[in-house]
């Protein structure tokens, strides 16, 4: 039997919860009330970004809750409209959310967008100079640890040979789910020590991974739902995993991803399913970035 996975441990040596309440598409007027409830079920991660354009709500559920801010580990992310600024960004951020510090700051994007017009990219800057604009920050004391999300292989590689690289990003924040397992990438990350977060860990808008016939099996077998089997093998292949959520229901259904546990052959059942099916792309992008290794 697995011993209960609760946290991860980041390359920086701070604890990450495995099971966090993402907010995307939460509107204003009701992720509050999402946060809130999660924090009341038990969750200590909340997941929120500059371009869901709801950090403040965020922040007031937070308040909300009576949660103390030094049990929940916020992350939340630099738009890809304000990679030229990201300091400045960050104090707009942590205003929104009216806490002086985040857990962990993610790049959201590899692409950095011309603030004036969005389907262009920004002349004269790119993603490893966002980077380093990014360890820059660590000193400031308003982020404890940096990251990136939709990296692929490549995108990390040219971080890593730049001279002035320092920080490994302590997370990079993916589509992860047994439709789309990115094997390459995931070993790769492992390797250099990066963690990895689970977005749509139960497949996202329009999947049918809700319905696979293995997962269907596996949810009978357990006597759980098939979300909770899909979070279930997402955090112990090694993910902390972040499922959306404004539905007081599914909140609380999806805490149920914890204290228990599937079998290893069963995780490797779910691993070895063939069907592929990538939800997010990045078509409204003035650049490709999945190209490959997530395909």
């Amino acid at each position: 039997m697995t011993t209960e996975i609760t946290s991860f441990t980041l390359n920086t040596g701070a604890q990450m919860p495995s099971l966090g309440l993402g907010t995307w598409q939460s509107p204003l007027d009701e992720v509050a009330h999402a946060v809130k409830t999660a924090l009341l079920t038990g969750y200590r991660a909340i997941d929120t970004a500059s371009a869901y354009h709801n950090e403040e709500g965020v922040g007031r559920g937070i308040r909300d809750s009576g949660i103390p801010r030094s049990e929940i580990f916020l992350t939340t992310k630099l738009n890809v409209s304000d990679t030229h600024r990201a300091a400045e960004a960050l104090d707009e951020q942590l205003a929104r959310l009216g806490t002086d510090y985040l857990d962990l700051y993610l790049v959201h994007w590899p692409v950095c967008v011309d603030p004036t017009d969005a389907k262009k990219a920004l002349d004269g800057w790119d993603y490893v100079k966002t980077w380093l604009s990014m360890q820059d920050l660590l000193a400031t004391g308003k982020v404890r640890a940096i990251g990136v999300s939709n990296f692929q292989i490549y995108h990390l590689e040219k971080l890593f040979a730049h001279p002035d690289f320092k920080v490994v990003p302590a997370v990079n924040q993916l589509e992860l789910h047994p439709y789309n397992p990115s094997p390459k990438l995931v070993a790769f990350c492992k390797e250099k020590g990066i963690h990895l977060t689970a977005y749509a860990p139960i497949g996202g808008a329009g999947s049918t991974l809700l319905k696979d016939p293995v997962v269907a099996e596996l949810a009978e077998k357990y006597g759980k739902t098939p979300a909770q089997v899909l979070l279930r093998w997402g955090i112990q292949k090694g993910y902390d995993v972040i499922p959306k959520s404004v539905s007081e229901t599914r909140i609380r259904e999806n805490w149920g991803a914890l204290g228990w546990s599937l079998e290893e052959g069963d995780v490797e059942r779910l691993s070895k399913v063939e069907t592929r099916q990538k939800v997010y792309r990045d078509h409204w992008l003035p650049e490709r970035v999945f190209v490959g290794d997530d395909e």
